[in-house]
């Protein structure tokens, strides 16, 4: 497993527990960062991911419930709603990263990760995003 797919990993992780209790996922982050316990340090490219979802978490659910019109967000798979943010910010906000390697990286996820069904419903959405979705506002 390369660096980068650990380190969009442990991000899911962080944005899956934060989901599950209801808490903002940069605190969950920043927990982390203070105190690792017996976990290996947070990778930087995870706490990039984490804080850039934080940042545009209003965008990209927006996209995310745009490009799946049959599935709200709170009904979608918590490990997918994960998924889907982070990819989406990828695709739209990780210039160094192709949007079809950040893709590639959130279906295996999902096969490994979530149900049968959800590779196919994260390449659907995911795919989607790429071919309709405008480009975030810059940061700036």
């Amino acid at each position: 497993m390369g660096a980068r797919t650990k380190a969009r990993k442990r991000a899911l992780d962080v944005l899956f527990e934060a989901d599950q209790r209801g808490v903002n996922a940069v605190d969950v982050l920043e927990d982390r960062l203070r105190n690792s316990g017996r976990e290996t340090p947070l990778p930087a490219y995870s706490e990039e991911i984490v804080r850039g979802v934080a940042r545009w978490w209003v965008e990209i659910n927006a996209l995310v419930q745009q490009h799946s019109p049959d599935w709200t967000l709170p009904r979608m798979p918590a490990v997918d709603r994960a998924l889907l943010r982070i990819a989406t910010w990828e695709i739209l906000k990780a210039a160094d990263v192709p949007a079809n390697v950040a893709i590639s990286e959130a279906v295996e996820l999902a096969k490994e990760l979530s149900t049968d069904d959800s590779p196919s419903f994260v390449n659907g959405v995911l795919g989607a995003i790429v071919r309709e979705a405008p480009a975030l506002p810059s940061d700036s």
